[in-house]
């Protein structure tokens, strides 16, 4: 004799196992105490003396890198040659325009210490 399938144990299956580890706690899971993580946070990583971003060729090469899939290479390279300056841990990279061109540039505010990108714009 046929009978029908019952959904009940699937169903409550769906909801409990869930509910179960969230209340629970898988380990490895749900917390930071897994062996690959707990590893990595407690060691100190290299910090180079002058930041990731030590000078003004290197915070250029990180701005082009960045602009390059936004903007277009050929956009870019017309922007040449590329300034930057550093204010209080900042490199400002910005493009040119030749004299008496209208238009904008790229611009590209870089942390010296760490590299992060902190700002991208391209002026009109």
């Amino acid at each position: 004799m046929f009978t029908k399938p019952s959904f009940l144990p699937l169903f409550l299956g769906v909801l409990l196992v869930p509910l179960v580890i969230w209340i629970v706690g898988a380990p490895g899971i749900a917390d930071d105490s897994s062996p690959s993580r707990s590893s990595a946070q407690g060691a100190k990583g290299y910090l180079p003396p002058g930041g990731f971003v030590p000078d003004s060729a290197t915070a250029v090469r990180i701005a082009v890198a960045v602009w390059i899939p936004i903007y277009g290479a050929a956009q870019i390279r017309s922007e040449q040659p590329y300034v930057a300056k550093l204010d209080h841990g900042i490199w400002t990279v910005t493009g040119t325009l030749p004299p008496h061109s209208l238009g904008g540039t790229a611009a590209a505010r870089i942390a010296k210490r760490d590299g992060r990108i902190l700002f991208v714009i391209h002026y009109q």
